[in-house]
């Protein structure tokens, strides 16, 4: 089942991960260093974001570096030190994107509800497929094997449907950040910096697509 094609498919999705990584990290530390005019820190912004949106029962944690997310089953924004603290256009862009999932959570956005109603299938899904898959070639065992690949295939529906998730979360971050009056040109560096961050959920189920694609290739052979 693996050949050159293979081989091919990991070179084309290791270049499309390391690529939208570069560029993910260029954007972020280009602007962790640019201070935004409106002088607060991320949490500040997330505070009164969410007080924009008129929600008032989110709690805001400071996390470890890199953990910058929103828990809808505490309800709760986690920010990194640099987020948390910062004052920058990074800082605020994702402060600012971390309460659009709140605000989605808070007013029931249909695609985190079916995200969030697909997780338990998709924990299980992603961590015994390629087991399976593996038995299955082996042993030459093809409903294995296309077990495998209907269980890969959640997981890519899984990526897909994160994807408006992501966007519309962004959305309102940069409708706020408008609604503050930021300058035009700190709205367009914290858009760079959202859609930075989307490309790393764009590219991610690029290549689970073009991995469903080449398994389903293979089945038919």
């Amino acid at each position: 089942m693996f050949s050159n094609s293979y081989l091919l498919l990991v070179i084309v999705t290791l270049v499309i991960g390391l690529a939208a990584e570069a560029y993910v990290n260029g954007q972020l530390n280009r602007y962790s260093k640019v201070r935004s005019s409106q002088g607060l820190t991320g949490y500040d912004c997330a505070r009164q974001m969410l007080a924009y949106y008129g929600i008032d029962n989110v709690a805001i944690r400071p996390g470890s570096k890199g953990q910058d997310f929103f828990d809808p089953r505490s309800n709760s924004v986690t920010l990194s030190p640099g987020a948390y603290n910062g004052r920058s256009i990074t800082a605020m862009a994702t402060a600012c994107h971390e309460v659009g999932h709140a605000c989605q959570y808070a007013f029931g956005y249909q695609p985190m509800k079916i995200r969030g109603a697909i997780v338990p299938v998709v924990n299980l899904a992603s961590n015994i497929w390629i087991f399976l898959l593996m038995i299955g070639i082996f042993m030459n065992i093809a409903g294995l094997t296309d077990l495998a690949i209907i269980m890969y295939a959640v997981v890519v529906l899984f990526q897909l449907v994160t994807l408006p998730v992501e966007f519309n979360a962004s959305h309102r971050a940069m409708t706020y950040m408008s609604s503050i009056g930021l300058p035009v040109q700190e709205q367009k560096a914290s858009w760079s910096v959202l859609r930075a961050c989307a490309l790393t959920y764009v590219a991610a189920a690029l290549t689970s697509i073009l991995q469903l694609l080449w398994l389903l290739g293979q089945r038919r052979d």
